[in-house]
């Protein structure tokens, strides 16, 4: 059987790695790997994590960097890049191995939900959605899962401050199309929730209309922060 290593940057995630890290209790009986690399939490996130994962990795802030140690560390044959506030569906194994299983250059991604219950929740997820089916650009929020080949032949995550995801999705589109799953991982909608839903939609495109446009990521990261 192939081997699934679930890589997990962390950084002050106390209320939610709990949550996230039940749901792959499963996945670790049946032979996959739990990997948390924390970016130096000051809560009791490693505390709650110990005893739920395979591996704790400490590493420098940023979560590209978190995802690249991660990687490195792991030992599996499929590499699959979880936030640590979001919770993968049931059977997500069997999903994600029934089509790599045709290739060792492959790669993808879940649709995704959000957590709230407002109505304009809906309307964002079916957005974010459809645009990574239009474009085959994912987001962290969708865990992006891939082969291990694939990851080496990319060059990995690299030391992007922001967009990292959308830069690593780039990378894989110009090897071979995603696979899009059309399971949903739930997602925390707590960014929209904390910051105002339409403030923190304008943001989002703001920060991506900025990096195409050449911004410097760094400069981008404090914003983002």
């Amino acid at each position: 059987m192939r081997k699934i290593s679930i890589i997990i940057p962390a950084l002050n995630e106390a209320d939610h790695i709990e949550t996230c890290l039940s749901g792959l209790q499963g996945l670790r009986n049946g032979g996959h790997e739990v990997i948390v690399v924390d970016g130096g939490s000051t809560d009791n996130t490693q505390k709650l994590a110990m005893p739920l994962v395979d591996k704790i990795l400490q590493h420098e802030k940023g979560r590209a960097r978190q995802m690249s140690a991660g990687a490195k560390s792991a030992s599996g044959d499929i590499f699959l890049f979880l936030h640590a506030d979001t919770c993968l569906p049931e059977n997500a194994d069997e999903h994600m191995l029934a089509c790599i299983k045709e290739s060792e250059y492959c790669w993808g991604y879940f649709n995704v939900q959000l957590s709230g219950t407002h109505w304009l929740f809906r309307m964002i997820e079916r957005c974010m959605n459809l645009r990574s089916r239009m474009t085959g650009i994912a987001t962290g929020d969708q865990a992006i899962f891939m082969t291990r080949w694939i990851y080496e032949e990319v060059g990995g995550f690299g030391e992007i401050a922001l967009m990292e995801d959308i830069v690593m999705s780039g990378k894989l589109c110009r090897i071979i199309k995603p696979v899009c799953l059309r399971q949903k991982v739930i997602t925390s909608s707590r960014r929209w929730e904390r910051n105002g839903i339409v403030h923190t939609i304008f943001k989002m495109w703001r920060l991506r209309l900025a990096y195409y446009l050449g911004a410097d990521p760094v400069s981008l990261a404090r914003q983002y922060d």
